[in-house]
Protein backbone atom coordinates (compact mmCIF):
# COMPACT_ATOMS: atom_id res chain seq x y z
CA UNK A 1 0.00 0.00 0.00
CA UNK A 2 1.31 3.43 -0.96
CA UNK A 3 1.49 6.04 1.79
CA UNK A 4 1.37 8.83 -0.79
CA UNK A 5 -1.42 11.37 -0.45
CA UNK A 6 -3.71 12.09 -3.38
CA UNK A 7 -5.49 15.23 -4.61
CA UNK A 8 -9.22 15.41 -5.41
CA UNK A 9 -8.28 14.87 -9.09
CA UNK A 10 -6.39 11.58 -8.65
CA UNK A 11 -9.06 9.49 -10.38
CA UNK A 12 -9.25 12.01 -13.23
CA UNK A 13 -5.47 11.83 -13.73
CA UNK A 14 -5.71 8.05 -14.02
CA UNK A 15 -8.64 8.35 -16.42
CA UNK A 16 -6.63 10.74 -18.61
CA UNK A 17 -3.70 8.31 -18.79
CA UNK A 18 -1.28 10.34 -16.69
CA UNK A 19 2.08 8.99 -15.62
CA UNK A 20 1.97 9.39 -11.84
CA UNK A 21 5.07 9.92 -9.70
CA UNK A 22 5.76 10.74 -6.03
CA UNK A 23 6.10 14.50 -5.49
CA UNK A 24 6.16 16.26 -2.10
CA UNK A 25 4.39 13.29 -0.52
CA UNK A 26 1.66 13.15 -3.18
CA UNK A 27 0.95 10.87 -6.14
CA UNK A 28 1.06 13.49 -8.91
CA UNK A 29 0.91 13.52 -12.73
CA UNK A 30 4.31 14.22 -14.27
CA UNK A 31 2.89 14.02 -17.80
CA UNK A 32 -0.07 12.90 -19.86
CA UNK A 33 -0.05 11.04 -23.21
CA UNK A 34 0.60 14.34 -25.01
CA UNK A 35 4.13 14.35 -23.53
CA UNK A 36 6.13 17.00 -21.66
CA UNK A 37 7.38 18.92 -24.72
CA UNK A 38 3.96 19.22 -26.35
CA UNK A 39 2.33 20.06 -23.01
CA UNK A 40 4.88 22.85 -22.55
CA UNK A 41 4.31 24.18 -26.07
CA UNK A 42 0.52 23.97 -25.72
CA UNK A 43 0.63 26.08 -22.55
CA UNK A 44 2.80 28.72 -24.23
CA UNK A 45 0.52 28.84 -27.30
CA UNK A 46 -2.93 28.20 -25.86
CA UNK A 47 -3.98 27.13 -22.36
CA UNK A 48 -2.99 24.40 -19.92
CA UNK A 49 -4.69 23.12 -16.78
CA UNK A 50 -2.49 22.11 -13.85
CA UNK A 51 -3.53 20.30 -10.68
CA UNK A 52 -1.75 22.15 -7.86
CA UNK A 53 -4.05 20.88 -5.12
CA UNK A 54 -1.03 19.50 -3.27
CA UNK A 55 -0.14 23.08 -2.31
CA UNK A 56 -1.32 23.95 1.19
CA UNK A 57 -4.04 26.58 1.58
CA UNK A 58 -4.18 28.35 4.93
CA UNK A 59 -6.40 31.04 6.48
CA UNK A 60 -5.30 33.42 9.24
CA UNK A 61 -8.07 35.03 11.32
CA UNK A 62 -7.72 37.79 13.89
CA UNK A 63 -7.16 41.50 14.35
CA UNK A 64 -4.19 43.17 12.62
CA UNK A 65 -3.23 39.90 10.91
CA UNK A 66 -1.14 41.70 8.26
CA UNK A 67 0.93 43.42 10.94
CA UNK A 68 1.32 40.16 12.83
CA UNK A 69 2.43 38.21 9.75
CA UNK A 70 5.10 40.83 9.08
CA UNK A 71 6.94 39.45 12.13
CA UNK A 72 7.57 36.26 10.13
CA UNK A 73 8.14 37.58 6.59
CA UNK A 74 10.05 40.55 5.14
CA UNK A 75 7.21 41.56 2.80
CA UNK A 76 5.34 44.86 2.96
CA UNK A 77 2.03 43.35 4.03
CA UNK A 78 0.61 46.33 5.91
CA UNK A 79 0.60 48.12 2.55
CA UNK A 80 -1.13 45.24 0.72
CA UNK A 81 -4.54 46.42 -0.53
CA UNK A 82 -7.60 44.26 0.03
CA UNK A 83 -8.13 41.91 -2.91
CA UNK A 84 -4.43 41.73 -3.80
CA UNK A 85 -1.84 39.04 -3.18
CA UNK A 86 1.92 39.27 -2.71
CA UNK A 87 4.84 36.87 -3.01
CA UNK A 88 6.83 36.43 0.19
CA UNK A 89 9.34 34.35 2.12
CA UNK A 90 9.43 32.71 5.51
CA UNK A 91 12.96 33.45 6.75
CA UNK A 92 15.06 31.80 9.44
CA UNK A 93 17.07 33.50 12.18
CA UNK A 94 20.27 33.08 10.13
CA UNK A 95 18.71 34.60 7.01
CA UNK A 96 17.90 31.37 5.17
CA UNK A 97 14.62 30.70 3.39
CA UNK A 98 12.21 28.31 5.15
CA UNK A 99 9.65 28.47 2.33
CA UNK A 100 8.15 30.84 -0.22
CA UNK A 101 4.46 31.67 -0.22
CA UNK A 102 1.62 33.80 -1.53
CA UNK A 103 -0.41 35.99 0.83
CA UNK A 104 -3.84 37.40 -0.08
CA UNK A 105 -5.44 40.26 1.84
CA UNK A 106 -9.01 38.90 1.85
CA UNK A 107 -10.36 41.70 4.05
CA UNK A 108 -11.39 40.11 7.34
CA UNK A 109 -8.75 37.34 7.03
CA UNK A 110 -5.59 36.36 5.18
CA UNK A 111 -5.37 33.54 2.64
CA UNK A 112 -1.98 31.89 2.20
CA UNK A 113 -0.71 29.31 -0.29
CA UNK A 114 2.48 27.49 0.71
CA UNK A 115 4.50 24.61 -0.71
CA UNK A 116 3.28 21.06 -0.23
CA UNK A 117 6.54 19.71 1.18
CA UNK A 118 6.60 22.49 3.80
CA UNK A 119 2.94 22.43 4.80
CA UNK A 120 3.34 20.96 8.29
CA UNK A 121 6.42 22.99 9.23
CA UNK A 122 4.80 26.17 7.88
CA UNK A 123 1.62 25.52 9.84
CA UNK A 124 3.62 25.00 13.05
CA UNK A 125 5.75 28.08 12.28
CA UNK A 126 2.64 30.22 11.86
CA UNK A 127 0.98 28.92 15.01
CA UNK A 128 4.14 29.53 17.07
CA UNK A 129 4.68 32.97 15.61
CA UNK A 130 1.05 34.12 15.72
CA UNK A 131 -0.27 32.81 19.06
CA UNK A 132 -3.06 35.40 19.17
CA UNK A 133 -4.45 34.43 15.75
CA UNK A 134 -6.37 31.43 14.47
CA UNK A 135 -4.40 29.58 11.79
CA UNK A 136 -6.61 27.21 9.78
CA UNK A 137 -5.46 24.58 7.25
CA UNK A 138 -8.05 24.13 4.51
CA UNK A 139 -9.11 21.04 2.56
CA UNK A 140 -9.65 22.52 -0.89
CA UNK A 141 -8.62 21.84 -4.46
CA UNK A 142 -6.40 24.24 -6.39
CA UNK A 143 -6.18 24.45 -10.19
CA UNK A 144 -3.95 26.63 -12.35
CA UNK A 145 -5.30 27.69 -15.75
CA UNK A 146 -2.30 29.07 -17.62
CA UNK A 147 -1.51 30.43 -21.06
CA UNK A 148 -2.34 33.26 -23.48
CA UNK A 149 -5.86 31.88 -24.07
CA UNK A 150 -6.69 31.46 -20.37
CA UNK A 151 -8.62 34.73 -20.37
CA UNK A 152 -10.72 33.58 -23.36
CA UNK A 153 -11.69 30.45 -21.44
CA UNK A 154 -12.44 32.41 -18.27
CA UNK A 155 -14.49 34.94 -20.25
CA UNK A 156 -16.96 32.16 -21.06
CA UNK A 157 -17.08 30.64 -17.57
CA UNK A 158 -16.53 33.57 -15.20
CA UNK A 159 -16.31 36.87 -17.10
CA UNK A 160 -16.09 38.90 -13.88
CA UNK A 161 -12.68 37.35 -13.13
CA UNK A 162 -11.29 38.71 -16.40
CA UNK A 163 -11.50 42.25 -15.01
CA UNK A 164 -8.71 41.37 -12.57
CA UNK A 165 -5.07 42.20 -13.27
CA UNK A 166 -1.92 40.30 -12.33
CA UNK A 167 -1.80 39.41 -8.59
CA UNK A 168 -5.41 40.44 -7.94
CA UNK A 169 -7.73 38.05 -6.08
CA UNK A 170 -11.50 37.71 -5.83
CA UNK A 171 -14.41 35.46 -4.86
CA UNK A 172 -16.68 34.32 -7.72
CA UNK A 173 -18.85 31.47 -9.00
CA UNK A 174 -18.26 29.11 -11.92
CA UNK A 175 -21.31 27.07 -12.98
CA UNK A 176 -22.81 27.50 -9.52
CA UNK A 177 -19.60 26.52 -7.71
CA UNK A 178 -18.13 29.11 -5.29
CA UNK A 179 -14.48 29.67 -6.19
CA UNK A 180 -11.58 31.87 -5.11
CA UNK A 181 -9.61 33.11 -8.11
CA UNK A 182 -6.33 34.97 -8.38
CA UNK A 183 -4.82 36.21 -11.62
CA UNK A 184 -1.47 34.55 -11.20
CA UNK A 185 0.44 31.32 -11.69
CA UNK A 186 3.93 29.91 -11.98
CA UNK A 187 4.50 29.55 -15.73
CA UNK A 188 5.31 33.13 -16.74
CA UNK A 189 2.05 33.23 -18.72
CA UNK A 190 -1.20 35.03 -18.06
CA UNK A 191 -3.57 32.84 -16.13
CA UNK A 192 -5.65 32.12 -13.07
CA UNK A 193 -5.30 29.99 -9.96
CA UNK A 194 -8.69 28.68 -8.90
CA UNK A 195 -9.40 27.36 -5.40
CA UNK A 196 -12.55 25.26 -5.04
CA UNK A 197 -14.18 23.08 -2.43
CA UNK A 198 -12.53 19.64 -2.51
CA UNK A 199 -15.70 17.80 -3.51
CA UNK A 200 -16.30 20.17 -6.44
CA UNK A 201 -12.75 20.19 -7.83
CA UNK A 202 -13.30 17.24 -10.17
CA UNK A 203 -16.40 18.83 -11.74
CA UNK A 204 -14.57 22.13 -12.11
CA UNK A 205 -11.57 20.46 -13.77
CA UNK A 206 -13.78 18.55 -16.21
CA UNK A 207 -15.62 21.77 -17.11
CA UNK A 208 -12.31 23.50 -17.83
CA UNK A 209 -10.92 20.55 -19.81
CA UNK A 210 -14.10 20.54 -21.94
CA UNK A 211 -13.05 23.92 -23.37
CA UNK A 212 -11.36 23.59 -26.78
CA UNK A 213 -8.26 25.55 -25.76
CA UNK A 214 -7.47 23.53 -22.64
CA UNK A 215 -5.21 20.49 -22.19
CA UNK A 216 -4.21 18.75 -18.96
CA UNK A 217 -0.57 19.53 -18.13
CA UNK A 218 1.73 17.67 -15.73
CA UNK A 219 4.60 18.52 -13.42
CA UNK A 220 7.22 17.98 -16.13
CA UNK A 221 5.99 20.86 -18.26
CA UNK A 222 5.26 22.94 -15.17
CA UNK A 223 8.94 22.64 -14.32
CA UNK A 224 10.23 23.59 -17.78
CA UNK A 225 7.78 26.51 -17.98
CA UNK A 226 8.77 27.96 -14.60
CA UNK A 227 12.45 27.43 -15.43
CA UNK A 228 12.15 29.49 -18.63
CA UNK A 229 10.25 32.07 -16.55
CA UNK A 230 13.17 32.28 -14.09
CA UNK A 231 11.00 31.25 -11.14
CA UNK A 232 12.53 29.48 -8.14
CA UNK A 233 11.47 26.04 -6.94
CA UNK A 234 11.68 25.70 -3.18
CA UNK A 235 14.05 22.95 -2.05
CA UNK A 236 16.10 23.36 -5.22
CA UNK A 237 16.85 27.00 -6.12
CA UNK A 238 16.08 28.35 -2.66
CA UNK A 239 16.29 26.68 0.74
CA UNK A 240 17.53 27.21 4.29
CA UNK A 241 21.12 27.65 3.04
CA UNK A 242 20.29 30.54 0.68
CA UNK A 243 19.35 34.11 1.53
CA UNK A 244 16.95 36.29 -0.43
CA UNK A 245 19.87 38.45 -1.55
CA UNK A 246 21.92 35.51 -2.86
CA UNK A 247 18.80 34.22 -4.60
CA UNK A 248 18.14 37.53 -6.39
CA UNK A 249 14.86 37.99 -4.50
CA UNK A 250 15.60 41.42 -3.02
CA UNK A 251 12.37 42.63 -4.66
CA UNK A 252 10.50 40.40 -2.17
CA UNK A 253 11.91 42.50 0.71
CA UNK A 254 9.43 45.38 0.96
CA UNK A 255 10.99 48.85 1.00
CA UNK A 256 9.30 49.72 4.32
CA UNK A 257 11.06 46.67 5.84
CA UNK A 258 14.56 47.70 4.75
CA UNK A 259 16.94 49.95 6.64
CA UNK A 260 15.55 53.46 6.73
CA UNK A 261 12.00 52.19 6.08
CA UNK A 262 9.11 52.94 8.41
CA UNK A 263 8.94 49.30 9.57
CA UNK A 264 12.55 48.25 9.07
CA UNK A 265 13.52 44.75 10.18
CA UNK A 266 11.44 42.91 12.72
CA UNK A 267 11.49 39.60 10.84
CA UNK A 268 13.72 36.53 11.40
CA UNK A 269 17.20 36.95 9.93
CA UNK A 270 16.72 40.68 9.34
CA UNK A 271 20.25 41.56 10.45
CA UNK A 272 21.81 39.16 7.94
CA UNK A 273 19.50 39.99 5.04
CA UNK A 274 19.51 43.77 5.46
CA UNK A 275 23.30 43.75 5.87
CA UNK A 276 23.67 41.87 2.58
CA UNK A 277 21.38 44.32 0.79
CA UNK A 278 23.33 47.31 2.09
CA UNK A 279 26.93 46.08 2.10
CA UNK A 280 26.70 43.60 -0.81
CA UNK A 281 29.34 41.32 0.70
CA UNK A 282 27.63 38.02 -0.14
CA UNK A 283 29.91 35.63 -2.01
CA UNK A 284 27.55 33.92 -4.45
CA UNK A 285 24.52 34.68 -6.60
CA UNK A 286 21.73 32.83 -8.37
CA UNK A 287 22.10 33.04 -12.13
CA UNK A 288 20.29 31.92 -15.26
CA UNK A 289 22.17 29.83 -17.81
CA UNK A 290 21.65 29.02 -21.49
CA UNK A 291 23.51 26.09 -23.01
CA UNK A 292 24.53 25.09 -26.51
CA UNK A 293 23.34 22.07 -28.45
CA UNK A 294 20.54 19.88 -27.12
CA UNK A 295 22.02 18.09 -24.08
CA UNK A 296 20.18 19.26 -20.93
CA UNK A 297 22.19 20.24 -17.87
CA UNK A 298 20.45 18.91 -14.77
CA UNK A 299 20.37 19.79 -11.11
CA UNK A 300 23.63 18.95 -9.34
CA UNK A 301 25.95 19.61 -12.29
CA UNK A 302 29.09 21.37 -11.06
CA UNK A 303 30.06 24.68 -12.68
CA UNK A 304 33.64 25.70 -13.54
CA UNK A 305 35.50 28.60 -15.08
CA UNK A 306 37.59 28.20 -18.21
CA UNK A 307 40.71 27.93 -16.03
CA UNK A 308 39.20 25.09 -13.95
CA UNK A 309 38.09 27.15 -10.95
CA UNK A 310 35.05 25.59 -9.25
CA UNK A 311 32.32 28.26 -9.24
CA UNK A 312 29.19 26.56 -7.92
CA UNK A 313 26.49 24.20 -9.12
CA UNK A 314 23.21 23.94 -11.01
CA UNK A 315 20.06 23.89 -8.86
CA UNK A 316 17.48 23.40 -11.65
CA UNK A 317 17.97 22.50 -15.26
CA UNK A 318 16.51 20.91 -18.35
CA UNK A 319 15.74 21.59 -21.98
CA UNK A 320 13.73 24.74 -22.70
CA UNK A 321 11.29 23.92 -25.52
CA UNK A 322 10.38 27.58 -26.08
CA UNK A 323 14.00 28.68 -26.54
CA UNK A 324 15.28 25.47 -28.15
CA UNK A 325 18.25 25.30 -25.80
CA UNK A 326 19.24 23.85 -22.44
CA UNK A 327 18.11 26.19 -19.63
CA UNK A 328 19.38 26.10 -16.08
CA UNK A 329 19.63 28.03 -12.84
CA UNK A 330 22.33 27.79 -10.26
CA UNK A 331 24.67 29.60 -7.91
CA UNK A 332 28.16 30.80 -8.79
CA UNK A 333 30.84 32.92 -7.19
CA UNK A 334 29.68 36.49 -7.53
CA UNK A 335 32.69 37.56 -9.62
CA UNK A 336 31.53 35.14 -12.35
CA UNK A 337 27.83 36.10 -12.25
CA UNK A 338 27.80 38.90 -14.84
CA UNK A 339 25.47 38.50 -17.83
CA UNK A 340 27.42 37.10 -20.79
CA UNK A 341 30.01 35.22 -18.71
CA UNK A 342 30.83 31.73 -20.00
CA UNK A 343 30.90 28.94 -17.45
CA UNK A 344 31.29 25.19 -17.94
CA UNK A 345 28.89 22.56 -16.60
CA UNK A 346 30.28 19.10 -15.98
CA UNK A 347 27.96 16.48 -17.49
CA UNK A 348 29.06 12.83 -17.61
CA UNK A 349 32.74 13.75 -17.60
CA UNK A 350 32.44 16.51 -20.22
CA UNK A 351 32.43 20.25 -19.63
CA UNK A 352 29.66 21.93 -21.59
CA UNK A 353 29.78 25.70 -22.14
CA UNK A 354 26.88 27.75 -20.82
CA UNK A 355 26.32 31.50 -20.87
CA UNK A 356 25.08 33.46 -17.88
CA UNK A 357 21.83 35.01 -19.06
CA UNK A 358 19.21 37.41 -17.82
CA UNK A 359 16.10 35.79 -16.34
CA UNK A 360 13.42 35.18 -17.44
CA UNK A 361 14.59 33.75 -20.75
CA UNK A 362 11.00 33.90 -22.09
CA UNK A 363 9.25 37.26 -21.75
CA UNK A 364 6.34 37.02 -19.27
CA UNK A 365 2.77 37.37 -20.48
CA UNK A 366 1.23 38.64 -17.23
CA UNK A 367 -1.89 40.76 -17.67
CA UNK A 368 -1.38 44.14 -16.03
CA UNK A 369 -4.29 45.97 -17.62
Amino acid sequence: MSDLKTTPLHALHQELGAKLVPFAGYDMPVQYPLGVKKEHEHTRASCGLFDVSHMAQILIHGDDALTALETLVPSDLVGLPEGMQRYGLFTSEDGGILDDLMTVNAGDHLYLVVNAACREQDLAHLRRGLPDHEVEMLDRGLLALQGPKAASVMQRLCPEACAMVFMQHGRFEIDGMPVWISRSGYTGEDGFEISAEAEQTDRLARLLLAQDEVEAIGLGARDSLRLEAGLCLYGHDIDTTTTAVEAGLIWAIGKPRRRGGERAGGFPGADVILHQIEVKDHQRKRIGLLGEGRAPVREGAELYSEDDLHLGSVTSGGFGPSVGKPVAMGYVAIDHADIGTTVYAEVRGKRLPMTVTKMPVVAPGYYRG
